[in-house]
């Protein structure tokens, strides 16, 4: 080889690294496998980069920079240029300006820096582009709308879609709920338009008060509600810090009687009941420490606690004004509430270990009420339940999907420090653990192997609050102070069965994740036409539309109770 040979042979830059390789695999048609000796790849890099560079994907040599062609650095001939105008009395801009439009284009700045350089001062008031930061349009300020519109006329609505949830709110009474349920009005705003732009913003998925200018500038959406304009972010974060516990577990009985007498959430097969930590995005020491799943840790953060109706899957209770103190009897309090909001206790309540102690589920044996939850497993009673003969086993199938349906199951009556009545547990195996399950229940009537499919059904449905979770954005709250958080979960289950009501005349779509419905039909676009009898709303083309259309919205005409009650909202679908 001649002098200057391993400039090819041994190549500097990764660049001609891939060059060299890809050349020699397809000029010199030397095996891949050689090819990546030689060069320091591997065999399976080699027929990648093949493959890329036979469909066009990768680029052996990088193109000229884009850009303006000419001199852009200050060059003598620049700089004369420069001087010369500038002699003519111009400032920087207009320097520029006719510099570009000879053909060699140049910055401003960069004909500043030559004047300043040739001691040329800055000239004022001698060019008449304006200077300072755009003036800005003063925001309109939300107000109620003095009277409805005596002509039609028309307004553009970017979150059309959530207008689909008109029938549900009208239907549970939601004007009616948050109108009698004791939330603070201002001097301008009363409850209702507060309460409701703050339910709007958490139907829209996004995250909580201080990210609601999503919406605050849709017009639509404020004439939706009887606004001239939405309140701002400002507005609606003060307003939450001034609402109280007490008008939101208002709100959440009020909001379960009207479920009820739509012959939802009737409670009839129990409740699954859990703790969710929501970590607050700060340094704030008032905040107590709880083990934060999506963390894996223990960290400053709000504690709320959910239920679900497990027959349905609506969330039927919420609270975020938990202190660790008050966390075990967390319990006792949503059995209160239920028998406050239907005049009876609660049935069979589902939950985990760690959500109570034994002397709380004495006291709702005490009341008569059904609980069922695991056991911690002691070295002890595992060796016990290891010493027992293979006929103590029994072996059932379970209807469910999915593996594990043939646990085998043991059955004990045991005596638990703290409950004074004997308790029932339930040993299952064959669940692909290694150390057998335990449930324990003071209800004695129901078979074993229904206890164990009902508490595996509770597993399951912790996808519900998860869904709540992911699917509201509910860990994207940022308040360091738990009302602050108490409303955004109790607004939380105002929308999530919001969207059960819409959803359940679906067809395929009764069971459907929040995430889901928004996707598919929520998320929309679309125009208000207003005429003096009320609105028509014409959305904005989906793919998903003929499901609405099959379950009757293009023949809708529901009345709004906040328009007068007479006037009444429609919808269409344009063909595209």
């Amino acid at each position: 080889m001649r002098a200057g040979a391993n400039f090819f042979t041994e190549p500097a830059s990764p660049a001609q690294r891939r060059y060299e390789a890809m050349r020699a695999y397809f000029v010199d048609e030397l095996p891949a496998a050689q090819v990546a000796d030689d060069f320091g790849y591997s065999t399976a890099s080699v027929h990648q980069m093949a493959t890329l560079l036979r469909s066009g994907r990768m680029r052996l040599f990088a193109d000229a920079r884009p850009g303006p062609k000419g001199p852009t650095k200050a060059t003598g001939e620049l700089r004369q240029k420069v001087t010369a105008l500038r002699g003519r009395g111009l400032s920087v801009t207009q320097i520029a300006r006719d510099l570009a439009g000879q053909g060699t284009p140049v910055s401003a700045q960069t004909v500043w820096k030559i004047c300043a350089a040739e001691g040329s001062p800055r000239l004022r008031g001698d060019d008449t582009a304006a200077r300072g930061p755009a003036g800005q349009v003063a925001p309109v300020k939300a107000a109620a709308i003095s009277g409805w519109p005596a002509e039609t006329g028309s307004l553009r609505c970017d979150h059309a879609g959530l207008l689909l949830l008109a029938p549900a709110m009208a239907e549970a009474g939601v004007h009616e709920l948050i109108t009698s349920a004791g939330y603070p009005a201002t001097s301008q705003l009363p409850a209702w338009h507060s309460i409701g732009a703050l339910l709007l913003a958490a139907a829209t998925r996004v995250g909580r008060a201080h990210h609601i200018d999503r919406i605050t500038d849709d017009t639509g959406l404020a004439f939706f509600l009887g606004l001239t304009a939405l309140p701002k972010a400002t507005h609606l974060g003060t307003y939450s810090y001034r609402a109280r516990r007490q008008s939101s577990q208002k709100l959440l009985t009020g909001l379960i009687r009207r479920l009820r007498a739509l012959g939802l959430a009737t409670g009839s097969q129990g409740f699954n009941c859990d703790f969710h930590a929501i970590r607050h995005h700060g340094d704030d020491p008032v905040l107590e420490e709880h083990y934060v799943p999506s963390r894996s840790q223990r960290t400053r953060s709000v504690l709320t606690f959910f239920a679900n109706d497990h027959a349905s899957n609506e969330m039927v209770y919420a609270n975020a004004d938990i202190t660790k103190t008050e966390q075990a009897t967390e319990i006792i309090a949503f059995a209160g509430y239920w028998k406050s909001a239907t005049g009876a206790d609660p049935g069979l309540l589902v939950f985990d270990s760690q959500l109570t102690t034994y002397k709380i589920l004495e006291e709702l044996s005490g009341r008569g009420i059904t609980w069922l939850t695991l056991r911690q497993r002691g070295k002890g009673e595992l060796a016990r339940l290891a010493a027992l003969p293979a006929s103590s086993w029994k072996r059932h199938t379970i209807d469910r999907a999915g593996r594990y349906r043939h646990p085998q199951l043991h059955e004990d009556v045991i005596t638990l420090k703290g409950i004074s009545a004997p308790a029932r547990q339930i040993a299952i195996k064959n669940i692909g653990r290694d150390e057998p399950t335990l449930l324990i229940t003071n209800g004695h009537d129901t078979p074993a192997k229904d206890l164990f499919a009902r508490y595996a059904e509770r597993m399951l449905i912790e996808n519900e609050p998860g869904a709540y979770i992911t699917g509201f954005s509910l860990n994207a709250l940022s308040s360091a102070v738990s009302l602050n958080v108490d409303l955004d979960t109790t607004l939380t289950v105002v929308a999530g069965n919001l969207y059960r009501l819409f959803a359940r005349n679906l067809p395929r779509y009764s069971r459907a994740t929040p995430d889901t419905i928004w996707q598919h039909f929520l998320d929309d676009t679309g125009t208000l036409h207003i005429t003096p009898d009320g609105v028509t709303l014409d959305l904005a083309l989906r793919s998903h539309h003929p499901v609405l259309i099959d379950a009757g919205y293009a023949d809708l005409a529901v009345p709004i109770p906040w328009w007068d009650g007479h006037r009444t909202l429609r919808y269409r679908f344009p063909p595209r």
